[in-house]
């Protein structure tokens, strides 16, 4: 996963299909996949972008959909409660999950579209290959940052 400066493209240059990851510990000699032009390099990076939004933004919502659930389940004990409110928050909380996906997406495509360009732009310049772990990296740390920055940090000045 070194950077390594390379001017030549090989002639049987296809670009990998998606995921394409291999273990880089001593790989075999035909294992490692680099992407070399900067619409792959794009492309990897809104792939993995996307999907670690989408696993984010979905774990969150089945956790918010289980608490909905679970709070109408303890108040079914209650005398007073309606015999069919369970039927009710059923009919409309499967619209929580659609709803983070769907801002998973945008935000995805935004962060995703952005980081790979300028990450495409970057191997471009100097001329390098990139390995097909890098994209993946990169929407992790993207994922992540959207994380820290949804914690209010209350600063001590």
């Amino acid at each position: 996963m070194s950077l390594t400066i390379t001017t030549d493209i090989p002639l049987d240059y296809n670009r990998p299909s998606f995921p394409s990851l291999y273990w880089p510990i001593d790989p075999s000699p035909n294992a490692p996949r680099h992407l070399y032009y900067q619409s792959d390099i794009w492309r990897f990076t809104l792939y993995w972008t996307l999907l670690t939004y989408g696993a984010v933004h979905l774990s969150a919502s089945l956790w918010a959909v289980l608490m909905q659930l679970r709070s109408v389940l303890a108040t079914k004990t209650k005398p007073l409660v309606e015999p069919n409110k369970f039927r009710q928050t059923l009919l409309w909380v499967w619209m929580i999950p659609v709803g983070y996906l769907i801002v998973a997406g945008m935000e995805a495509v935004f962060a995703g579209s952005v980081v790979g360009l300028i990450l495409g732009a970057v191997y471009k310049a100097g001329e390098f290959k990139m390995s097909t772990w890098m994209p993946l990296l990169w929407g992790l740390l993207n994922v992540s940052v959207l994380i820290v920055s949804s914690f209010s940090i209350q600063g001590g000045l």
